[in-house]
């Protein structure tokens, strides 16, 4: 499944401020982690942009909601706080039949959704994201040699790719590509690490970070990190505690 998200905001105490009050909307219990620069809910995490730490910008991201009546109540406090809809609270017959969404814009223009699509399916705050690529067949190209080794499936469509695992999933379209995004695929053991790894250069694709240790995370955090074709940083990740 999808081990963690991560995005950069132009101001982290304004994005702490609008993804908190997000998810004590929706429901999610207990305190974010704040360390490092980040501050973390559960699969999801947010710092600020810098000089190094490219802006996310161009990503759709949807967040579980328990009920309408959660949807209804973001939406509109996210609206009267000052941020722009994205789309109105309302059902989305086109993604499914129970499927019922709102959208606003954060701080960045990234499109961020409040969704209830019936029970929940998986742990964590993410139910799915949307990215964009300028190349559509390129970056299909990357998902399929590199998610066989994490379990996921690659899905080509008419004009968009789904990729599937346990957990939240995701998809790519053709737009102006998402930018600054570091998205992180759980890994049982070391050897799917090395194995991910492996398949995107074998692939051709670029590495950000062979496989070894990054205990600046936490001891036995092993991981190695890849490039995309629009330069997001993909990750497996085996938590080795």
């Amino acid at each position: 499944m999808i081990d963690h998200v991560g995005i950069s905001l132009p101001s982290l105490a304004e994005g702490t401020r609008f993804f908190g009050r997000t998810f004590e909307l929706l429901g999610f219990p207990g305190e974010p982690y704040e360390g490092g620069g980040f501050v973390e809910w559960e699969d999801f995490a947010i710092g600020e942009a810098s000089v190094d730490r490219q802006l996310t910008r161009h990503l759709h991201i949807g967040f579980y909601a328990p009920s309408r009546e959660a949807v209804d109540a973001w939406w509109r406090d996210s609206t009267a706080s000052g941020y722009d809809s994205d789309g109105a609270p309302g059902p989305r017959p086109e993604y499914g039949p129970e499927y019922y969404g709102a959208f606003v814009l954060d701080e960045a223009g990234n499109s961020i959704e409040a969704v209830n699509n019936g029970p929940r399916r998986q742990p964590g705050v993410i139910d799915h994201l949307w990215l964009r690529t300028r190349s559509l067949e390129d970056a299909t190209r990357f998902y399929e040699a590199v998610c066989p080794a994490v379990s996921h499936t690659v899905e080509r469509h008419d004009g968009r790719t789904q990729i599937r695992g346990s957990g939240a999933t995701f998809s790519i379209v053709e737009g102006p590509p998402t930018e600054g995004l570091h998205l992180a695929f759980e890994a049982p053991d070391l050897a799917t690490v090395v194995a991910f790894h492996d398949a995107g250069v074998g692939g051709g694709f670029v590495s950000n970070g062979e496989p070894g240790e990054r205990p600046i995370y936490h001891p036995g955090y092993y991981g190695a990190f890849l490039l995309d074709p629009d330069g997001n940083n993909i990750e497996a990740v085996f938590h080795d505690r």
